[in-house]
């Protein structure tokens, strides 16, 4: 749905999401269902490394961007959580497209003006975000949080880690 045009708000995507998924299960579907999934969002609390993790990096001088596949409004919630380190956000919103269609991620080095050579992409998701990190060839560290995704069969990403506190050794080391 996120792929077919015309270019839907994540809320009207997580509602037409949820009525199917529903039906399928020959449930009902309620109104408040998508407004209370939509309302979740927001409040999920990032992993416990997180908010410290990206203070590290910010003392070493990183520039952090979320590139979300949501709305300016939902991201929101979650970014006040992380501590006023986020230097910028990029939503599906304001591109007009999801991942992993490249447009989202051409509109954020757009808006951000930076090399595709500056970016280290970090990332959990290998559907959404190793399909742009490929075609686009910027260096991509997957968090492998244990969750039975798999890999692209044809993209390996420079690392892959277990929780977001390894990057700050991974980075040191190897000089980014």
């Amino acid at each position: 749905m996120e792929q077919t045009p015309p270019h839907r708000s994540f809320r009207q995507l997580s509602t037409l999401g949820l009525q199917r998924a529903l039906e399928e299960l020959g449930l009902a579907s309620l109104p408040e269902d998508s407004q209370r999934l939509a309302g979740a969002i927001p409040r999920m609390s990032p992993f416990p490394e997180v908010v410290q993790t990206l203070a590290r990096l910010k003392a070493m001088g990183f520039k952090l961007c979320i590139v979300s596949n949501t709305d300016d409004d939902i991201i929101a919630g979650n970014v006040a959580q992380l501590g006023g380190h986020i230097d910028r956000v990029i939503t599906a919103q304001q591109a007009g497209a999801y991942k992993p269609n490249p447009r989202l991620f051409d509109y954020a080095h757009q808006q951000l003006g930076v090399r595709r050579d500056q970016v280290v992409h970090v990332c959990a998701s290998p559907m959404l975000d190793h399909t742009a990190a490929r075609d686009m060839q910027f260096r991509c560290v997957w968090i492998d949080r244990g969750t039975g995704r798999q890999l692209l069969p044809d993209y390996r990403p420079d690392a892959i880690l277990n929780t977001l506190d390894q990057v700050v050794p991974l980075f040191t080391s190897l000089g980014w």
